[in-house]
């Protein structure tokens, strides 16, 4: 599980794809992605989950992506959930991750980790809060065992609030799921950017979700990925300056630029570093 969950941590994007084009399963890695989320969710209509899955299950029984695999599976208390969680426990090699759509509850995210670990399996588990309940029911949600992040919803979070699916509308819910999340020291993931044609928009969206402290953002499409990263990546200066703050916390106390270096300074400093992106051996 630890594993599972160092790695969600440091993860910046993933890219959804739909269960029912395996032939895009590869891109993810392609475009550079830290996570691909294979979807059985909202992107197959009903009459595919059958072969949605078992595309999965197939993916993830061969060779290793060179990224995260995540599932989002469908809610666990619909059939299709069910079978979802019975597959992939059951499957030779399961996923690293299992996105749970619909999450308002710590007990959900507790019975699809037992599931799992009941068959020796381990994946981090993500709670996709898409919902006003979903969002009052953090405090709870952000303790259950075997959790590593938390995702936004936008589209279905709007829906329930009744307010557009803008960035502005929901930066009150969004604020309220990166404070729960960093009080657990979860992973916490921005909801995707949709209007593909608007690359500035994009931009901005991931600049504001870095600014506000979440660790990573969505993507529904592969040409979104780079922005994302770079995004979600220290500029040369903020690294210059991490790299100072800790050289003078070292000692104890000092400045840099001006500014006091206290404890709260030295542990920003430390999370831009450990944000920077490692090549492959």
């Amino acid at each position: 599980m630890a594993d599972h969950s160092d790695r969600v941590a440091g993860a910046r994007s993933w890219l959804y794809t739909p269960g029912t084009q395996p032939q895009r399963f590869d891109r993810a890695a392609a475009v550079g992605a830290d996570g691909l989320i294979i979807d059985l969710e909202d992107a197959v209509a009903a009459r595919d989950k059958d072969a949605a899955r078992a595309h999965a299950v197939a993916h993830l029984s061969g060779p290793e992506a060179g990224v995260l695999r995540a599932v989002r599976i469908n809610p666990p208390s619909t059939r299709a959930g069910l079978r979802d969680l019975a597959a992939l426990s059951e499957a030779g090699a399961g996923p690293d991750a299992v996105v749970v759509p619909k999450c308002a509850s710590g007990a959900i995210v507790a019975m699809v980790a037992t599931v799992f670990a009941e068959a020796g399996q381990a994946p981090a588990v993500i709670a996709l809060v898409e919902s006003a309940a979903g969002v009052a029911g953090l405090q709870d949600l952000v303790r259950a065992p075997g959790l590593a992040g938390i995702a936004v919803g936008a589209a279905d979070l709007s829906a329930d609030l009744g307010c557009s699916p803008t960035w502005e509308s929901l930066a009150a819910a969004r604020a309220v799921v990166v404070v729960h999340a960093a009080s657990a020291g979860l992973a916490v993931i921005d909801s995707p950017f949709f209007d593909l044609a608007d690359d500035a928009g994009l931009g901005a969206e991931a600049a504001a979700a870095a600014a506000f402290g979440f660790t990573a953002k969505a993507a529904i499409h592969p040409r979104q990925i780079p922005a994302i990263n770079a995004a979600f990546a220290p500029s040369d200066e903020q690294i210059e300056w991490a790299h100072a703050v800790l050289e003078v916390a070292a000692d104890g106390v000092g400045l840099v630029d001006g500014v006091m270096i206290d404890a709260a300074v030295a542990r920003r400093a430390r999370r831009i570093l450990a944000s920077v992106p490692h090549p492959e051996p």
